[in-house]
């Protein structure tokens, strides 16, 4: 089976965009792994290429898949017989949102 030619417009540290890489890796695809975060350059290119601001964004051929998370991104690629079913896990979970970065709890003060 030929593998699909894949660029991933991702975040470096979110949960949406980590869940793609780990779906992506659990069926050995090659992709293009573009930094959104930190290359003005290719958050520019995913937003002319989606027409919209959300990540990621994955183009799988020549097919784009706007702001999805990792279970939609194998969803498409096994019904489009892209890659074959497997029992292997993924290596992070494919459907956990971004969070922001721990914050020191403040503390409470009562007058």
């Amino acid at each position: 089976m030929e593998k699909p030619k894949i660029v991933a417009y991702l975040k470096p540290h979110c949960g949406w965009s980590n869940g793609v890489r780990a779906v992506l890796r659990k069926y050995d695809l090659p992709f293009d792994d573009r930094d959104i975060i930190n290359d003005p350059l290719q958050r520019q290119e995913m937003i002319e290429r989606s027409g919209q601001m959300l990540s990621p964004c994955v183009v799988v051929g020549d097919r784009m898949l706007a702001d999805v998370s990792g279970d939609e991104v194998e969803a498409y690629l096994l019904s489009h017989r892209l890659v074959q079913p497997t029992q292997r896990a993924a290596d992070a979970p494919t459907n956990a949102p971004c969070q922001d970065e721990p914050r020191a709890a403040a503390p409470i003060s009562f007058r």
